[in-house]
């Protein structure tokens, strides 16, 4: 149903999450996202660098660089990709082999689900990221590997209902303790 304001709430999404579908007279409107950039773009800052612009169904999610980030994201479903502005720099793990997949400006990509991949971000760069919601007993997966052996070197298992809110104590629990961050095969420690 529409409310009265800017923001159409749709389902149990809150006005807090949902900036894509907006308000106009009473009707549903496209949403311009480089209006919103112009406005918003300072929001998207390192770790995770994400907005959440839609949460129904579908999670639409405008990510920006840098990111640099070693982890590597593991979840049920697939992702989708569209690289708006630069350049960017999947990296994946499939069947053992790791590489990257890159995805220009302009470009798009569907990621197949359970695929370990890590996105790597040039700076200024700006992308367009859509998944769909997670299911009951739907578990994501943030893994670091080892750059030597490509072991695991820790790994957390969660429920993701926010990335922008579940990934950073994650990423913060792995960087502070340092037993983490020696590979246990082979000693190699990430310092970064």
């Amino acid at each position: 149903h529409i409310r009265s304001g800017t923001l159409v709430e749709y389902g149990a999404v809150s006005e807090q999450n949902l900036v894509m579908a907006t308000r106009e007279s009473g009707r549903l409107a496209a949403f311009n996202v480089q209006a919103w950039l112009k406005e918003h773009r300072h929001e998207l800052v390192p770790p995770v660098g994400n907005k959440l612009l839609f949460d129904g169904e579908f999670k639409v999610m405008i990510v920006a660089g840098p990111n640099q980030r070693r982890d590597y994201h593991i979840e049920d479903g697939e992702e989708w990709f569209y690289q708006f502005v630069g350049d960017m720099t999947l990296k994946v793990v499939q069947g053992g082999e790791f590489y990257d997949v890159e995805i220009s400006e302009g470009s798009t990509f569907c990621l197949p689900p359970n695929i370990p991949h890590s996105p790597q971000r040039t700076p200024g760069s700006i992308g367009i990221v859509v998944e769909r919601k997670r299911r009951e007993g739907e578990l994501d997966t943030l893994r670091w590997y080892c750059d030597t052996c490509k072991s695991v070197l820790y790994e957390e298992t969660f429920f993701c209902s926010d990335l922008v809110k579940d990934l950073p104590p994650i990423i913060q629990r792995y960087k502070s303790n340092r037993e983490h961050r020696i590979c246990k095969q082979c000693s190699w420690e990430d310092v970064s």
